[in-house]
């Protein structure tokens, strides 16, 4: 169960880059249903980070990647009204390339775009995921 879970779920999420633009996913579902972030989702039990990173990203976006690096872990931490915990993911964010596929939004994804990232403001991103971004650049230059 995802809401007002007895221990965090694991995630993966992938920052690819093409082009110099990102890619972003509108979200079909809470939490964050209707906000743009990047493509990602649960770890299936039994299922290898990689595996799972690979997964989401066709799930919801039709593309094929490659896994390069762990960029970020991050923790999302989402309370209800009374303060109790709604929502808790320990999410590993991968560099990833693209390899094959194309793009169009499935699965948990209304919407999926490339994004240019001189122009990541008119996503009103959550600033975990900006963060993310900016540090995957860096690793992607190094």
């Amino acid at each position: 169960m995802r809401t007002y879970p007895d221990r965090p779920i694991v995630g993966v999420g992938a920052v690819i880059f093409d082009h110099g633009r990102v890619l972003l996913i509108k979200r079909a579902h809470e939490p964050l249903k209707g906000e743009w972030s990047l493509p990602g989702g649960a770890v299936d039990v039994g299922e290898a980070l990689h595996t799972a990173v690979v997964r989401e990203v066709r799930e919801e976006t039709g593309l094929e990647v490659e896994v390069d690096c762990l960029v970020e872990v991050v923790e999302r931490i989402t309370r209800d009204e009374a303060g109790r915990v709604q929502y808790h993911f320990v999410i590993a964010d991968y560099l990833c390339r693209p390899t094959g596929g194309r793009l169009a939004s499935a699965s948990d994804a209304a919407a999926a775009e490339w994004a240019d990232l001189d122009d990541l403001g008119r996503f009103h991103l959550p600033p975990t995921a900006l963060t993310v971004i900016r540090q995957a650049v860096s690793v992607r230059r190094t």
